[in-house]
């Protein structure tokens, strides 16, 4: 079958749609066709070519749509269901089975490759292959194929639009407080960064029912969204010391502080900004892969604080996000208010956009 899709020819675009083949899925597949895909910073991270990604190829990560066709084998979903679109995992190593996807041992092939695990790929070029299976989807595209296991059902009257974000940046910032940190309710909370990840967090730590959330973000338009969103104060970074921010308003500290930013001098400040048994979550992707984060030894060990790094907020997409769906649906996360829909043939203006402050959440539509 063809298909229109976004392709990618060269390190960091742009990306040209242009029409595709793509194959019939096989045993444990699904071949969807995509009605809705969020953009996720991590597209772009992986468009730069820095972690070994093959031109040309087809990104995407946050696909929502219909099932089309299914491989042998697959019993989950069947041709005509509508389903969400998630990070892929193995199902067969100890993190899997111990209800722990997001770190399982094959992560990074299965996610990051853009092949299937035997080299081979799903799209193609007239005879060339295209690098496809990007977090086991690759959905900027009109067909995409996934697995089953990153291959949720979602109810006949589910809005793939809104939805399409859960799959990773609203899982991610969300699952960051309320799985990974454990948040109690009455917790305090401080979210380094007003992206969607971060506007994410601070739902988060809403639903969690988590006391002071305080949000520290240079642009005043996010700033002002994340009060909206139930952030309880905010700090502009350029207005002075953001340690001393915090400390203002928390003097003992924050229970937990969650980096959405990967802004390097902002996250090292966080090791001053969390109390006696603070947790610090990193989530935000630095500029350089060889940051390193210096934390005060001593200060750690009489605090008795942790440090931890997150992926796709520890969730089980099967469990966490159906709960996430519950929470939409019952007016808790209203993710809408930080996204913007473009066509997929607008996706480099979508892109742009979100590079300058004019959307923060970017989400292409298929008819």
């Amino acid at each position: 079958m063809q298909t229109q899709a976004a392709v990618l020819n060269q390190p960091n675009g742009p990306f040209a749609i242009e029409t595709i083949d793509v194959g019939e899925p096989q045993a444990g597949e699904v071949r969807v066709a995509i009605k809705a895909v969020g953009v996720c910073h991590t597209d772009l991270v992986i468009a730069s070519g820095a972690l070994g990604l093959q031109f040309p190829a087809v990104l995407g990560h946050e696909g929502a749509g219909i099932v089309d066709a299914v491989g042998p084998g697959v019993t989950s979903v069947k041709p005509g269901d509508k389903v969400l679109l998630t990070f892929n995992s193995c199902g067969q190593c100890r993190h899997c089975h111990n209800d722990h996807p997001a770190y399982c041992d094959g992560f990074f092939p299965l996610n990051m490759t853009a092949t299937r695990t035997d080299g081979s790929t799903r799209l193609h070029r007239g005879e060339a292959a295209v690098a496809d299976n990007f977090f086991g989807q690759s959905s900027f595209a009109e067909l995409a194929i996934a697995n089953e296991r990153n291959v949720l059902k979602v109810d006949d009257d589910a809005d793939l639009v809104a939805l399409a974000p859960l799959g990773c940046g609203v899982q991610t910032g969300a699952g960051a407080v309320i799985r990974s940190l454990n948040a109690k309710a009455g917790e305090t909370l401080v979210v380094l960064g007003g992206g969607a990840v971060g506007l994410s967090a601070v739902l988060g730590g809403k639903i969690a029912g988590c006391g002071t959330i305080i949000v520290i973000e240079p642009q005043d338009t996010r700033r002002k969204l994340a009060l909206e969103l139930g952030a309880s104060h905010v700090i502009d970074p350029a207005a002075g010391d953001a340690v001393e921010a915090v400390r203002a308003i928390l003097p003992a500290g924050a229970d937990m502080v969650v980096d959405t930013s990967g802004y390097q001098p902002i996250v090292e400040s966080a090791v001053n900004m969390i109390g006696n048994l603070g947790r610090l979550g990193l989530i935000g992707v630095p500029g350089s892969l060889d940051a390193v984060l210096p934390v005060p030894i001593m200060q750690w060990l009489t605090i008795g604080g942790t440090v931890r790094g997150i992926v796709e907020g520890d969730s089980d997409p099967k469990v966490f996000l159906p709960e996430l769906i519950a929470h939409h649906k019952a007016g808790r996360l209203p993710i809408e208010k930080f996204s913007k829909t473009y066509r997929l043939a607008d996706i480099n203006q979508a892109i742009d956009d979100a590079h300058h402050g004019k959307c923060i959440k970017a989400v292409l539509t298929i008819d």
